[in-house]
């Protein structure tokens, strides 16, 4: 019961994210939220969609931002 509840809590996170992200793999993005989901569970921290949503926006970011720039042609 407690996996479809975390999966019906995943998919629309994931959803809304992979539109907000879009260079970023849909693969990394659900693994993104499943490790947000996962890591409040291990807290003791009750994962809304809110939080998950935004925490896994934040790391989203991270990846996004420390990506190194395209190599232009010289």
């Amino acid at each position: 019961m407690l996996a479809l509840a975390t999966r019906l809590l995943r998919e629309p996170v994931s959803h809304r994210l992979a539109e907000e992200f879009l260079t970023v793999p849909v693969d990394t993005i659900d693994r993104c939220v499943a490790d947000v989901c996962a890591c409040a569970q291990h807290l003791g921290i009750t994962a809304t969609p809110e939080i998950v949503e935004r925490v896994a926006r934040e790391h989203l970011l991270a990846i996004v931002n420390s990506a190194p720039p395209p190599r232009s042609h010289r």
